[in-house]
């Protein structure tokens, strides 16, 4: 595994290791400078002939921090923390406070030191999810199964597909039937039959047959791009948070500098320093973003990816959550949920006949059959002379009766007669959204299985927090309005849409975005893609389609809702923390603004009361990290 996160680690970066090497030995570097400038500034209290020695050492070590105020000048930023920094480092040297100013450079080391090494957490955190989550697929080459890695298929490939996995890519059928779930296209819980020549979609579930694949897409983007993107998108909102941090001491600058140049015909150059050493609220340009990777952080290790870290802020905005309904609400296990039983035969009978025609196939369906036999405690007879019809149903031999399951196009190829008394069970299905599978014994039609979309377990707990929150609640289905009403009226949601054409659920969005509301959406398909993007925050689950996975803000990773509560508390969380990092950055620059004029505090009493409160707002910053670690240990 170790490797494995080594190679996708080079993959996001090939230089990876020749970069993390040049960031150790130039931190390494200036560290060294900053100590030696902190020896000469004690050789220099004792011999002044290192004086000039350590004024050189102290200016090169801050050389970064000139250049980018040069770079802040050119732009047209006149007034900045790093320029006040610059001015506290001259003021120092200028007064002969040599020692304090070399420290400035170690003290500053050390923090970014901190910085790099949160940021590389996060990273690892990020490459940790993707690596417990290989995705391989089986491809044909020169007339051999192989399995690779999903970053391995090429355009051209011939992928082997069989039921009950998901289709890996986007392609056309070269062989095989099969029955396709394909759910997270349509927004529709029925499945379709597809055979040699049809186009078949990435993300959808293979619910019987066996198909080889043309791919007709690329594998561009790869588990190491997409970390990539993700982690371009945490960079840049740590620098917004940065710049933003930037901002908030850009607001005290004006009364500091002022208080200092009041302060220095009063009090001296050495108090006037010191007022300059209280840094007010200069602090948030590096507690702000450190805020951002250390909750990225405690998500990650909860199952939650994060991929633009503005959700913090939007989730406390968030009034209004539109569910999906099929793959979002319900489960892609489905629920046999009645038996129609005809002629001399029994709802047990024919159901224990079915659950041997079924016994150990991979598909959901299958394993829904097998679910109610086992509910009702039947004991299931071993079957024999197995014969599968691939895309359409299996038929076996048991008790020396021959069953058949599966489509009614399957029993009507076999012979077995569909009444048309049996037109208002289809219809009725239809318009519920039921998928029907038929149970035939020998060449008579003995039962109908009603395949039923399945409500997820922790669904109802969801919706109840969301609702305790205040929040206003909609489902979104492509599904008929009898279906949607009636899990609508399961969950307690007074408002959803039924019947909607995947093009119209971003309108939908937008129409409620129109009307005021600040919407976070949840789903999980291709079609949910537009309006994901349309919605102020996008939520999906694992599982879902690459494209739905690719658009959302946030991702589920154990594949359930259960985590939408953690997320929406850890959003109230970090808007504490933060609320909490601006106390700390004021208040140790306002006590020894006070203590200067009243207890005549010096610049070293200031640099102290600032790095404390530095310290503090680490302790701040990465509590709820600690904090979450033992409770993930504690579970």
């Amino acid at each position: 595994m170790t490797d494995e996160r080594e190679q996708l680690q080079l993959a996001i970066d090939p230089r990876f290791n020749e970069t993390l090497a040049k960031n150790h030995q130039q931190t390494r570097r200036n560290l060294q400078i900053s100590l030696g400038a902190i020896g000469l500034a004690m050789l220099g209290r004792v011999y002044s002939v290192f004086i000039i020695p350590s004024i050189f050492a102290i200016l090169y070590s801050f050389r970064g921090m000139f250049k980018i105020i040069w770079m802040d000048l050119k732009r047209g930023y006149y007034l900045s923390t790093l320029l006040m920094s610059a001015l506290i480092l001259l003021g120092l040297i200028a007064t002969g406070q040599l020692v304090l100013a070399s420290l400035l450079g170690l003290i500053g080391g050390f923090f970014a030191k901190i910085i790099n090494r949160i940021e590389a957490n996060t990273q690892q955190q990020l490459i940790n999810i993707f690596s417990d989550h290989p995705s391989q697929v089986w491809l044909l080459r020169d007339g051999v199964e192989i399995q690779l890695d999903f970053d391995a298929i090429q355009i051209g490939d011939m992928v082997i597909v069989n039921a009950g996995e998901i289709i890996p890519v986007d392609g056309i059928i070269q062989s095989g039937t099969a029955q396709i779930d394909q759910h997270i296209l349509t927004g529709e819980s029925q499945s379709v039959e597809k055979c040699t020549g049809d186009s078949v979609f990435a993300s959808t579930l293979l619910l019987s047959g066996r198909i080889s694949v043309r791919v007709e897409t690329s594998g561009e983007d790869s588990v190491a791009a997409k970390i990539g993107k993700i982690l371009d998108k945490t960079q840049s909102y740590k620098d917004t948070q940065m710049t933003r941090g930037r901002e908030i001491a850009n607001h005290f600058l004006p009364v500091t500098m002022g208080l200092s140049a009041i302060t220095l015909p009063i009090l001296g150059a050495k108090s006037a320093v010191a007022i300059l050493s209280a840094g007010l609220g200069s602090s948030m340009s590096f507690l702000g973003p450190m805020s951002i990777l250390s909750y990225l952080q405690i998500l990650s290790r909860n199952s939650i990816l994060v991929k633009d870290g503005r959700v913090f802020e939007l989730l406390r905005q968030v009034d209004t959550v539109v569910f999906d309904k099929t793959g979002t609400l319900t489960l892609e296990q489905p629920t046999l949920a009645k038996i129609h039983a005809f002629g001399d035969y029994s709802e047990a009978t024919v159901l224990r006949y079915a659950a041997s025609a079924e016994y150990r196939q991979p598909h959901p369906i299958a394993k829904a059959i097998l679910a109610r036999a086992e509910k009702e405690q039947l004991k299931i007879p071993e079957h024999d002379d197995a014969s599968y019809v691939t895309g359409y149903g299996i038929k076996v031999t048991v008790d020396g009766l021959l069953i058949r399951v599966g489509s009614a196009r399957f029993l009507q190829r076999e012979g077995i007669e569909i009444p048309d008394t049996l037109n208002p069970i289809e219809k009725q299905a239809e318009v519920n959204g039921y998928s029907l599978i038929y149970v035939g014994i020998d060449q008579q039609l003995a039962g109908i299985f009603e395949i039923q979309p399945t409500l997820r377990p922790e669904a109802k707990k969801v919706i109840q927090f969301l609702k305790q929150r205040g929040l206003k609640l909609y489902i979104i289905s492509g599904d008929h309005d009898e279906p949607t009403r009636k899990m609508a009226q399961a969950l307690g949601i007074d408002d959803y849409f039924s019947e909607t054409l995947p093009e119209n659920k971003a309108e939908l969005v937008n129409g409620l975005r129109q009307n005021g509301q600040f919407v976070c959406f949840i789903g999980d398909g291709i079609n949910d893609t537009i309006a994901l993007k349309s919605a102020q925050v996008s939520i999906s689950i694992k599982g879902a389609s690459s494209a739905a996975t690719d658009t959302a803000q946030i991702v589920f990773m154990d594949s359930t809702l259960s985590r939408l509560e953690q997320l929406f508390n850890l959003a109230d969380k970090f808007e504490d923390t933060m609320e909490s990092n601006l106390a700390i950055s004021i208040i140790p620059g306002v006590i020894t603004i006070g203590g200067v004029y009243l207890l005549h505090f010096g610049a070293a009493t200031g640099m102290v009361l600032f790095y404390f409160g530095m310290i503090v707002g680490l302790g701040n910053v990465f509590w709820p990290l600690v904090k979450h670690q033992d409770n993930n240990c504690a579970n």
